[in-house]
């Protein structure tokens, strides 16, 4: 199939530079040169490893990209997938009902106001340890850097429009559903259903809440973000323990699982590649498939609706997604919640 990766994630933001500046001093992204398009728009693009972000803010509250703050807070506009054919691509996406927002960019409707971009794919995909954007002047390697890869895409939708999502990623964009999952958390509950490409690196988890049960967390982010939208990004990370001291010693904020979690683990799970105590002390969640195991930690929302937050996670060897991790993660939204809230 034509798509092949997720080349690049295009968020717009009230303040590119701002967004931007707090990215590169967290997380360890390299920005380019800020670039002024004659629209009045600004944008910075910035990378880490194979991962690919630009940043756009308008000075003209009539401006699209505005117009999409105003409605969504700063968030997901685009995700831009490279394609071996992008025009093969988007033919395709339009025969099985894509509509077309912008032929000339090849831009169709996604999910809500995440739209799709068919864009060729980068000369040499770089997988590998992060590279400077300024010659080092020495011919040693240069260090890993703390984020490898964007792992998956989590998007809500509204109730009812799961299964119709997932016809159309299949359809439309030849991709395949590769996990199922209902989801059980108190009184509120919710349908998953994970579709990937087939060279594995654009995976999209698609959720719809279950409107029969007492609305929750993702009814919630629906309500404040205006509709379906990309509610987290996971980027892969070949050190989680590292990572997250790193990031949190910069002031990035974590939720928090219970020690009962941690106390279930040898007895669920046996032996794990990161010792227990670690995990405990950091707050990372484990699980394992058939291939291996999988740890994960996810950011607490800063964003001013606290409808969008980043996941870390390392696989090792794991290729699937830890159904105790979901479950764990949705009850540690609730206490964040319920802290707020009191």
């Amino acid at each position: 199939m034509s798509i092949q990766t997720i080349a690049r994630v295009e968020f717009h933001c009230a303040d590119a530079d701002k967004t931007a500046a707090g990215l590169c001093a967290d997380y360890d992204f390299t920005a380019g040169p800020p670039t002024a398009a004659a629209d009045g728009t600004r944008s910075i693009d910035l990378r880490q490893g194979s991962i690919r972000l630009r940043l756009t803010s308008a000075a003209d509250p009539g401006h699209p990209v505005a117009a999409y703050v105003a409605r969504h807070g700063d968030g997901i506009a685009v995700l831009a997938l490279g394609c071996a054919d992008p025009q093969a691509a988007l033919e395709r996406a339009e025969r099985h009902g894509a509509r077309v927002l912008d032929r000339a960019a090849r831009l169709v409707a996604g999910f809500g106001d995440t739209a799709l971009r068919f864009t060729p794919l980068e000369p040499a995909e770089p997988t590998g340890p992060t590279e400077s954007a300024e010659p080092t002047g020495s011919a040693e390697p240069t260090e890993p850097g703390l984020l490898e890869a964007l792992d998956h895409v989590a998007i809500c939708l509204p109730g009812g429009e799961l299964a119709a999502a997932v016809r159309f990623c299949e359809a439309a964009l030849g991709l395949h559903a590769i996990f199922e999952e209902y989801l059980e958390v108190g009184e509120q509950a919710m349908d998953s259903t994970v579709v990937q490409s087939a060279s594995g690196l654009v995976t999209f988890t698609l959720i719809e809440p279950d409107t029969a049960r007492r609305p929750g967390q993702i009814d919630e982010f629906l309500a404040a973000h205006g509709g379906a939208g990309v509610q987290h990004l996971a980027f892969s990370t070949h050190d989680i323990a590292t990572a997250v001291r790193t990031v949190r010693a910069r002031g990035v904020e974590f939720l928090t699982t219970p020690g009962a979690y941690f106390d279930a683990l040898t007895e669920r799970l046996g032996r794990t590649a990161i010792p227990v105590e670690t995990l405990r002390d950091l707050h990372v969640l484990v699980d394992q498939d058939h291939g291996g195991q999988l740890f994960q930690i996810f950011a607490r929302s800063t964003h001013p609706r606290r409808t969008s937050f980043l996941e870390l996670i390392e696989r090792q060897g794991a290729g699937t997604f830890g159904t105790a991790n979901i479950k764990a993660l949705y009850e540690a939204v609730e206490r964040q919640t319920s802290a707020t809230a009191g």
